[in-house]
């Protein structure tokens, strides 16, 4: 399998195949397959604005979707946009991706593997 990307800065973010925005997931747990990062909104985020503010247990009917730089979707367990800039008065906005195959995870996201292993080291 060739590489989905590695180090890439900036993924885009699906509702339905509509991008509602985008995250560098800058942050993750490798072992878990997780990654997340801080969310920066499309113009049509606001389509979905209200159920990511009001719903963070289950984004289901939303159909999110994350694709790399190079169109990939991420496979994954799942995909939530929890939006809390209502109450943080501020545009905190997180991107949280789910149960990524160890593999695929590797490969997207080999800083988040490399500082999980240096705890060990």
């Amino acid at each position: 399998m060739a590489a989905l990307g590695a180090n890439l800065a900036q993924f885009t973010v699906y509702s339905n195949g509509t991008v509602v925005g985008y995250s560098e997931l800058e942050n993750g747990d490798a072992p878990m397959g997780v990654t997340f990062g801080a969310f920066k909104p499309s113009d049509e985020y606001n389509i979905i604005r209200h159920e990511c503010l009001t719903n963070h247990l289950n984004q289901s009917a939303l159909k999110l979707s994350v694709r790399t730089n190079a169109g990939l979707v991420i496979p994954c367990a799942g995909v939530s946009i929890l939006d809390y800039s209502a109450e943080a008065g501020s545009e905190l906005i997180e991107l949280n991706v789910l149960g990524i195959p160890h593999k695929i995870y590797s490969e997207l996201f080999p800083e988040h593997v490399a500082s999980y292993n240096q705890q060990f080291h």
